[in-house]
């Protein structure tokens, strides 16, 4: 699954600096075919420690771990709606993405001026907001005029699902409130995700802050109304991102520890998206390669197996399957086949995260 998280926030909030970080991280693309990426396009690996494991039980002679692309969107100001800052062309880019991370700046530097003149990321998380929703409603508008002469044309059938979920979009959005807050039917859904509505889209905050914010956590203090809203939070440390991303990967977990974190916020962030995205991983091991795979939560196995090669969905015969843990600790497929542990499953099994997984096809 190709998965885009578009980097988004005012100017000098960190948003630079953090695409930075994660170009620095970036993975050799050659090791991922058919894979073009544009020099905004930053592509990083999926952080699973489970891969590590399953390849030493099988000897596996490689390790393939899932990708995530962050694309770095330049700066939004106060009416890109309305093509401030050349606002318009960079909106059409977020709407091409999967998620957006939004960077708010709530570190303190008298050197680093920002654009509305004081550090309040709550406000600057509004100003965005509005703009997304004001970009939103333009498109819904134009879409709902379309839609009323198609309705005059007798086309009554295929538009009404349409236009009742747009009428409902409309008024949100003149009210500055995202779509994704909304509960939608899925025709509704399957409606409004052809518009590709940027407030429908998941949405993770990046919070920009000190070093002795992260350590202290008031970094909290000053984004405490979205942190009650039950949003997508992710405190990161940009500028200890960027050291963090310089040094070789034997070193960086001793620089984690001698700053008192367990994880590098760019990994914090990629959990964030795919909790917000609801995405699951499974898992694939034996002596060629070890690979994370990833799916929507809730996908049977039939839909895991085309994630693998588009003709084993169709081609599904069964699924054998074991947990990751029985597959470590009994020693690979063999081992949870003796005790019993290796389950066989049918077309209507739900994939889980952390299933190890052998798809069987037909010819």
């Amino acid at each position: 699954m190709s998965l885009q998280i578009g980097i988004v926030g005012l100017p000098n909030v960190g948003k630079s600096t953090l695409f930075s970080a994660i170009t620095k991280s970036a993975v050799d693309c050659a090791n991922f075919p058919f894979c073009t990426i544009d020099p905004n396009v930053g592509v990083v690996e999926v952080p699973d420690d489970r891969l590590g494991k399953l390849a030493a039980v099988s000897k596996a002679a490689k390790i393939v771990p899932t990708t995530i692309e962050f694309v770095d969107i330049a700066g939004l100001v106060k009416g890109a709606s309305e093509g401030q800052g050349l606002g318009n062309k960079f909106l059409s880019n977020i709407r091409e993405c999967d998620a957006i991370a939004q960077v708010l700046r709530s570190f303190e530097d008298p050197d680093v001026i920002h654009v509305e003149g004081s550090i309040q990321p709550e406000r600057d998380a509004e100003t965005i907001g509005m703009e997304l929703a004001l970009s939103d409603l333009d498109v819904v508008e134009k879409r709902y005029d379309t839609a009323q002469k198609q309705l005059k044309a007798g086309r009554t059938k295929e538009v009404e699902a349409l236009i009742a979920a747009l009428e409902k979009a409309k008024v949100a959005l003149a009210e500055g409130k995202p779509l994704r807050e909304l509960e939608w039917t899925d025709d509704e859904m399957k409606e409004l995700k052809q518009l590709q509505p940027m407030t429908l889209k998941p949405m993770v905050y990046v919070v920009n802050v000190s070093e002795g914010q992260l350590q202290d956590g008031s970094w909290k203090q000053t984004v405490s109304h979205l942190l009650a809203s039950g949003a997508y939070m992710v405190p990161v440390c940009v500028k200890m991102e960027v050291e963090l991303a310089s040094l070789p990967q034997e070193d960086r977990a001793e620089y984690l520890a001698s700053v008192g974190q367990e994880e590098s916020g760019l990994d914090r962030l990629i959990k964030a998206g795919y909790q917000a995205l609801g995405l699951i991983t499974f898992l694939t091991s034996g002596e060629k390669e070890t690979r994370a795979w990833t799916v929507i939560k809730g996908s049977s196995a039939p839909v895991a197996a085309g994630k693998i090669h588009s003709d084993f969905e169709k081609a599904f015969i069964r699924a054998e399957v074991c947990r990751w843990q029985d597959f470590v600790e009994l020693g690979g497929e063999s081992g949870c086949r003796e005790k019993g542990l290796l389950r066989i499953e049918g077309k209507e099994y739900v994939i889980q995260d952390g299933d190890v997984c052998n798809f069987r096809v037909g010819v």
